[in-house]
């Protein structure tokens, strides 16, 4: 396994909304890919540093890959406000751009819960994503303090043909195992469905599992 590069560079990305607030791990010199990982929930207390994304951003790092997390708009530093899935759209892709213009590599997509549910739907249709993979993806409505209604649905995973990673505790309140196992069961391979036993939505405890999941998948599916 490379060592996790330790040099992180702030940034921002110049997005639709206004600057995006974002943090780069390097990479090693002969990095493969490159990867984004996409943080939960603004509204509920998401951002870049949240633990999950953390943790996903050091298994991929592991492997040699410069990862980039941001703040969607109006989360942090970052200009705009919240557009309830739908700007945050705009600001995966340009998280995407900007990796594609800084390394020219095959990129990597992963996100937790809202990072999830948005950014699988950018990063699905794009051919410059190899694969995808999706922490705690929310397959059950979610209910909230809010005038938002957080309902995510799916249809667009019916056409992604690339590998694609579902990670979820077991326990996870907002992924109901027999929900998440038919959504994944229907979409067309290369897929695998991960359920770690005793987790929760958030991972509890369990972030180690979800680590190594991450590396030990990434590093057979970049190398088949």
């Amino acid at each position: 396994m490379i060592p996790t590069n330790q040099t992180i560079r702030s940034l921002f990305l110049e997005g639709p909304a206004g600057r995006l607030e974002a943090l780069l791990n390097a990479g090693a010199e002969n990095a493969t890919h490159a990867a984004v990982v996409c943080h939960p929930h603004p509204l509920f207390g998401g951002t870049l540093h949240n633990k999950i994304v953390f943790h996903a951003m050091k298994a991929l790092n592991s492997l040699g890959f410069p990862v980039l997390r941001f703040n969607f708009r109006g989360t942090g530093l970052s200009q705009g406000e919240h557009d309830h899935g739908i700007g945050e759209c705009d600001d995966v892709r340009t998280a995407l751009d900007w990796l594609d213009s800084e390394f020219h590599l095959p990129l990597i997509f992963a996100g937790f819960s809202f990072g999830a549910a948005v950014g699988l739907r950018v990063a699905c249709p794009d051919s410059r994503v190899r694969e995808t993979i999706g922490l705690g993806v929310p397959v059950a409505p979610v209910a909230a303090d809010t005038e938002e209604p957080r309902v995510y649905t799916y249809e667009f995973l019916h056409t992604c043909n690339k590998p694609k990673l579902f990670v979820s505790g077991a326990r996870d309140q907002f992924g109901p195992r027999a929900k998440l196992e038919a959504l994944v069961a229907s979409l067309p391979d290369p897929k695998k469905l991960v359920l770690i036993e005793g987790g929760d939505h958030f991972f509890e405890g369990r972030l180690r599992e979800m680590r190594e999941t991450i590396e030990v998948w990434v590093k057979e599916s970049v190398s088949s």
